[in-house]
């Protein structure tokens, strides 16, 4: 029988955080998106916790009438500019099963312009 997609993306998921964990030193930039929103954090997973976040849901990006890929740009570059203030620079890139394509892209490239390095 054929897998879902939500089956299929969480099949993904588990593949690549088999792989992927972040430390203190280098945290994990973690991706969700919706059909209508999309949300960054960057977590610690040693200890359990979110060091940073953002969304299209932040006041500055949702008064930005934009589509939705240059609004994940703009939570991208807001993700980075909130990293870089608790001084987090080198991060790993966790993209939650979704493919790097479209928003995904949109939200890696505008964060490695914003600094992060990944």
């Amino acid at each position: 029988m054929a897998l879902t997609k939500q089956a299929r993306r969480i099949r993904i998921k588990k593949r690549i955080r088999k792989t992927i964990s972040g430390t203190a030193q280098t945290p994990r930039l973690s991706i969700f998106r919706s059909n209508k929103q999309i949300y960054a954090q960057i977590v610690d997973d040693l200890s359990g916790s979110t060091l940073a976040n953002a969304s299209s849901l932040d006041k500055e990006i949702a008064a930005a009438k934009v589509n939705k890929t240059e609004q994940a740009a703009l939570v991208g570059k807001l993700i980075a500019e909130k990293a870089q203030a608790v001084n987090i620079e080198n991060v790993v890139f966790d993209r939650n099963g979704y493919l790097y394509h479209g928003r995904v892209k949109s939200i890696a490239e505008a964060a490695r312009k914003g600094g992060l390095k990944f």
